[in-house]
């Protein structure tokens, strides 16, 4: 397939934000592509070259593009960096400057989604001395090639900044259209933008069956090809430990009686710690693999946890869920999350770190055991299977503290006695619930005392005056909504001036200055990486930001370095919230 028709299609999704109009359109592209582009295209209409789970980055810095800019066009660096300035998107800037260019120089081969996925590849591989020089040459090669359409849409692909606005929802829902649509009896009715089916049973079944192999498989591509084939095709995806799988997410409840509600009775009760979550993978062979809920391997941070699972836990292979925490090996006592983060990343010092700032592991959750998907089995279930192979002991890996009751008196009681050990608060869950991953569903729940939080993601900022001068000190938050980024309010609060007192806004500053997509004066735009956790009084409507709220009084609390902008707060939540605290004040 050209390239140019996929950037035509680019251009229509970004034209629209009706979810099932960018169904249809992806739809028909899909339907239209050969079987061996199939991959390709799903991924590049993700803005990306490989699976979700891949740690591989095609991105590089907008002062690097400049560079690229310049040299296929032949335009100097300031004159592309004024246009940048003026435009604010570097992806126009360079179909501005190509449109140009075009003026007097024609173009005799003609780009492929093949040549595009290629390149782009080679840039997120390339290391090693000289590594830069490669990464220009290899994006200069496909501007130079570039109609100025396509110039756009390369650009914003290597920023990570595609902004076609397509979920995972989408995407699915794209697939079910263009592969079963004869047999289901798909239509879309663009002008009332409603679609019909003959039977919307038989259609849920085809997007669940969708769904639960991006589940296990945690890649479109490979999703993509086998709907391709049929349905049978996509029931013969399966877990594959060493391949990190998204995990399950929990809702917020206020109140012992309201989780109750939500979950039934009887129901388990866990204790929630403030840690990080880890997925825990054994292969066939016996590789150990450990990835946080952002997918991001750290088994070589964590050393320890390795040898723990080794010694505590019996298996051929198996994928567990856990939660990590942070202690302090003098004291015997838990830290909080944000002193025990800094492991996540660090690749040096890893043996000193390992003493200074150890972890408990509590493993509370499994869902691959020997060859078997358990991710359909009850919770009840799989909580008895963990009970029988895990052997473990305090301060190195053991099973999550846990209580099966259908009493609200002991569920409070060990509620507060998991307060008193200083951990965040409770879990609750549904013994009968199986295990969905990236879902947040009423299978389980989180209590803790009275706090209104969100984690949203930094996607602005305006620099300081003053004593401020220099720094970021104004920082615009978002939510997440269909693939889009909606903003909800800005902060301040929260960080400090001087770093011995916590997060502060020259470190703060110094972690998003790399990310800087657009300036405009004082206020400038960043790439959506950075979560933070957010605390606020109330919630209130607002027609101020696109997310149609506002947060009253925010203060920033942690960053959220084990997290991504897959994780934060959607506007569902936000709008659940606020319907909760209007009911709360009738």
């Amino acid at each position: 397939m050209l390239y140019l028709e996929l950037a035509k299609i680019y251009e229509k999704l970004e034209k629209t934000t009706k979810r099932l109009e960018k169904t249809s359109i992806l739809a028909e592209l899909f339907k239209k592509a050969g079987e061996n582009e199939l991959r390709e295209i799903v991924y590049l209409a993700q803005g990306t070259v490989f699976p979700a789970y891949d740690e591989h980055e095609i991105g590089m810095s907008s002062q690097l593009m400049i560079r690229v800019i310049s040299l296929a066009t032949g335009i100097a660096t300031s004159e592309v960096e004024k246009k940048w300035r003026s435009i604010g998107d570097l992806g126009k800037v360079a179909e501005t400057l190509v449109r140009q260019k075009k003026q007097v120089t024609l173009f005799s081969e003609k780009l492929t989604t093949t040549k595009v996925f290629n390149n782009l590849r080679k840039v997120a591989d390339v290391s090693g001395v000289g590594a830069i020089e490669r990464k220009i040459s290899l994006v200069v090669e496909l501007l130079t090639a570039a109609s100025p359409l396509e110039a756009r849409y390369i650009v914003r692909t290597v920023l990570e900044e595609l902004r076609i606005g397509i979920g995972e929802g989408t995407l699915r829902d794209a697939i079910v259209w263009a592969f079963f649509s004869n047999k289901l009896g798909i239509e879309f009715d663009i002008h009332n933008n409603e679609i019909k089916v003959s039977n919307r049973e038989e259609y849920n079944k085809y997007i669940n069956a969708v769904q639960e192999a991006y589940d296990l498989a945690n890649d479109f591509g490979s999703v993509i090809v086998a709907a391709k084939k049929g349905l049978n095709a996509l029931r013969k995806i399966e877990l594959h430990p060493g391949i990190p799988v998204k995990v399950m997410l929990a809702l917020k409840v206020k109140s012992i009686s309201e989780g109750f509600k939500v979950v039934g009775r009887p129901a388990a009760f866990e204790y929630k710690y403030d840690g990080f979550r880890l997925m825990i993978n054994k292969d066939k062979n016996g590789k150990i693999k450990l990835f946080t809920r952002r997918l991001d391997d750290v088994t070589k941070q964590f050393p320890e946890v390795v040898s723990y699972i080794k010694k505590y836990v019996r298996g051929n292979s198996f994928i567990l869920d856990s939660e990590a925490v942070g202690y302090d090996p003098k004291k015997l006592k838990y830290r909080p999350f944000q002193e025990i983060s800094q492991r996540i990343k660090r690749k040096y010092d890893i043996e000193k770190l390992k003493e200074e700032l150890p972890v408990e592991v509590n493993v509370f959750d499994i869902i691959y055991y020997n060859g078997k998907n358990l991710i359909k089995t009850p919770f009840k279930d799989r909580r008895k299977l963990l009970e029988k192979i895990i052997h473990g002991e305090r301060w190195k890996l053991k099973l999550a503290e846990n209580l099966i009751t259908d009493s609200e008196k002991e569920a409070e009681e060990f509620y507060n006695k998991a307060l008193r050990d200083g951990e965040e608060g409770v879990m609750v869950k549904n013994l009968n619930a199986p295990y969905k991953p990236g879902a947040r569903v009423g299978y389980m729940l989180k209590l803790k005392p009275e706090l209104n939080t969100f984690d949203l993601v930094i996607v602005g900022a305006e620099y300081g005056t003053g004593k401020r001068s220099g720094w970021l000190s104004s920082f615009i938050l978002a939510c997440r909504h269909e693939g889009n980024l909606l903003e909800i309010g800005k902060v301040g609060t929260g960080i400090k001036e001087r770093s011995e007192q916590g997060l502060s806004f020259e470190e703060l500053t110094e972690i998003l200055r790399p990310l800087i997509v657009e300036e405009h004066g004082r206020v400038v735009k960043i790439k959506p990486k950075i979560v933070v956790e957010v605390t606020y009084q109330e919630i209130q409507k607002s027609p101020t930001y696109s997310s149609g709220f506002a947060l009253r009084f925010p203060r920033v609390t942690r960053l959220r370095p084990d997290r991504t902008v897959k994780d934060i707060a959607s506007l569902d939540e936000i709008k659940e919230e606020y319907r909760k605290q209007v009911s709360s004040q009738l």
